[in-house]
């Protein structure tokens, strides 16, 4: 695993009131969330329990490397289905962006708006950068018990590892 940020470590800052929190570590329950998809339907992470989650936080909708990782997750939607795991991706543009980003990119999951409060829930895993008022490239991994099971964070510019979904979707297997 390409960890970029030691899992456990806690990002620095604070802006219009979020405080970045702690990536969860692999072992311990997935902080709890509800945020609107694309068609502005609420998704409440708690709801899928008894399926397995990947939540993709990812900067911004319409970006390169967003895009082809995104792309990766569409073309392979069955890796995931196999494991009988809902993807959800989020980033802080709005349920209008997200919906006209699935719609060019024909995503069928989740595209979810951590919008307001801005980045709120990246900042509850830990991914919010506040800098720069984006989610950085986080991944995990919930089993069907709410519970984390895989922890990747990437530097800017760089792309998650397709390879690392399979293996750690694979350990969990379908329900």
């Amino acid at each position: 695993m390409t960890a970029a940020v030691q899992v456990g470590a806690t990002l620095t800052g604070d802006r219009q009131g979020i405080q970045a929190g702690t990536v969860p570590a692999v072992g311990e329950p997935a902080p709890d969330f509800e945020l609107v998809n694309q068609f502005g339907e609420p998704v409440r992470l708690s709801a899928l329990r008894g399926r397995n989650v990947v939540v993709v936080f990812y900067p911004f909708a319409f970006s390169g490397i967003c895009t082809g990782e995104l792309c990766e997750i569409r073309d392979n939607l069955a890796l995931f289905e196999e494991a009988d795991a809902a993807v959800l991706a989020v980033s802080v543009d709005s349920k209008f962006a997200q919906r006209a980003y699935a719609e060019k990119e024909g995503y069928t999951f989740d595209l979810v708006a951590d919008f307001w409060p801005h980045g709120a829930v990246a900042a509850r895993y830990g991914v919010f950068d506040p800098s720069s008022g984006m989610a950085q490239r986080g991944t995990f991994i919930i089993d069907a018990d709410g519970i984390v099971r895989y922890v990747v964070v990437n530097p800017r510019g760089q792309a998650r590892d397709f390879a690392e979904y399979r293996a750690a979707l694979a350990g969990l297997g379908g329900n």
